[in-house]
Formats: structure tokens, C-alpha cells, sequence
């Protein structure tokens, strides 16, 4: 499955067949969430939440891609990433964008 930020795609005639969005929400688990919440007293780089994010973002496309898949779409444009805060060190992270079917 191609996937594109762009509206269209070089050399390609489409066929827009319509929206595709996956979500997911994660947390870390409490112990880590005291752990990154000590962190911020000295500063750095919360690997933990960074490592959330990105299973988060690699759940959310897979989610996108089957329902993608299940359009029948050769590829996804104008692809984009939401997140929002759900709770307190949980996040839900949505991948959308436009499926669409070459000609």
C-alpha cells in the first residue's frame, strides 16, 4: 500500500474512494509514569513516552491500511497523524487520509 502526505501521486490517474482513518489509545503503565514524571524534575528525553507514541503511530497506520485494504485502495493521499490527550499519560493517536484506486 502506498502512502502519500500529497494529494496526488506522479504519473498516477486516481480514483477517490474515500476516507480511511485508524486509532488506537496507549498509556505506560504507572510505574513508568512516576518514573517520567521524576524525569521532568531533571530534564531529558522521555524515551518511554517516545516509545508509545511510536507503537501508537504503527497501530494507528496498520488500522488505516486494512480499512484501506478492504476498500479495495491501491494507495492512501493527503496521509496525516491527530493525536489528542485522552487522561493523563494517555494519548489516542489517529492515522487518516484519502483512499484512493489507480486508473
Amino acid at each position: 500500500m502506498l502512502i502519500v502526505t500529497t494529494d496526488h501521486i506522479s504519473g498516477k490517474e486516481i480514483e477517490m474512494l474515500g476516507l480511511v482513518k485508524g486509532s488506537t489509545i496507549q498509556t505506560v503503565n504507572a510505574i513508568r509514569d512516576i518514573g517520567a514524571g521524576l524525569k521532568t524534575l531533571v530534564g531529558g528525553e522521555l524515551t518511554k513516552y517516545n516509545e508509545m507514541m511510536d507503537k501508537a503511530r504503527q497501530i494507528a497506520t496498520e488500522r488505516m491500511i486494512a480499512e484501506a485494504t478492504h476498500m479495495g485502495a491501491d494507495a492512501v493521499v493527503c496521509f496525516r497523524y491527530s493525536t489528542s490527550s485522552i487522561m493523563q499519560s494517555a494519548a489516542e493517536i489517529m492515522a487518516y487520509g484519502t483512499a484512493v484506486k489507480f486508473r
